[in-house]
């Protein structure tokens, strides 16, 4: 039985500053996850993504993860990426003063 492909955005680690940063339609890298594309095509994800994870002196630990669309762009669909969306728990600064 095949199976239903989900929305998705690319996401990874910025290689020198360590922030999460998502994949744009212009297949650049952006800090806003409204920025990004969401992807509906898995064949298209997958290429996509074999794309970005080569960008080894840009980014690391790419992969896809569950997104559904929101009135603003892409939203987390599990708390993992809700959490990585807002950054560092150790204490409010940066991105956590905006949520």
């Amino acid at each position: 039985m095949p199976h239903s492909f989900t929305p998705k955005v690319i996401t990874a680690n910025a290689l020198l500053e360590g922030d999460v940063v998502y994949l744009t339609n212009t297949d650049t890298w952006t800090r806003n996850l409204s920025d990004a594309v969401l992807l509906t095509d898995e064949a298209d994800a997958e290429l996509r993504l074999l794309q970005a994870a080569a960008q080894t002196g840009v980014v690391v630990g790419a992969y896809l993860a569950d997104m559904q669309n929101g009135p603003d762009g892409p939203e987390p669909t599990h708390f993992r990426e809700a959490f990585r969306r807002k950054g560092p728990s150790n204490y409010a600064h940066g991105k956590q003063e905006q949520f």
